[in-house]
């Protein structure tokens, strides 16, 4: 009897990281700090830290992560700058929201992971020039 043909599997659904600033505070105090809360689409599979600028979100080779960035108070500004990994694991990418200068990031999980990958967030608030950065790294967990 022949093979029956294999049912092409569903693109796995991309791990979506949102990063909730609350930027009056940011701009007051001159840091992220306690400033920062981080959240991941993936809990179920053993993400923690969710609410907190320590953020661990569990990956796998081939998973498809995407970077994206609101403010707390819906008046005030705040953008994704740059996201600072190690290259062998993920290069995200920035693309922008269609007809929008609105920006998120994307990258692809190169490797599995032996132990943890911390990373740096930057993010441009309000009128400020210069970009402020995470204190207190995420990281990628395998």
């Amino acid at each position: 009897m022949p093979a029956k043909p294999r049912a092409p599997q569903p693109a796995a659904r991309p791990i979506s990281i949102t990063a909730v600033v609350d930027c009056a505070s940011a701009l007051a105090t001159g840091s992220l700090r306690e400033n920062l809360y981080l959240y991941d689409t993936n809990k179920s599979a053993g993400s923690s830290g969710h609410g907190t600028e320590q953020l661990r979100t569990r990956v796998s080779r081939g998973d498809r992560l995407v970077w994206n960035a609101m403010a707390l108070e819906c008046e005030a500004y705040v953008a994704l700058d740059s996201i600072q990994i190690d290259p062998n694991v993920c290069e995200p990418e920035r693309h922008l929201f269609p007809g929008s200068d609105i920006a998120y990031w994307i990258g692809t999980v190169k490797s599995d992971l032996t132990g943890p990958v911390d990373y740096r967030i930057a993010f441009r608030l309000g009128t400020r020039t210069a970009p402020f950065g995470t204190v207190v790294s995420p990281a990628l967990i395998g």
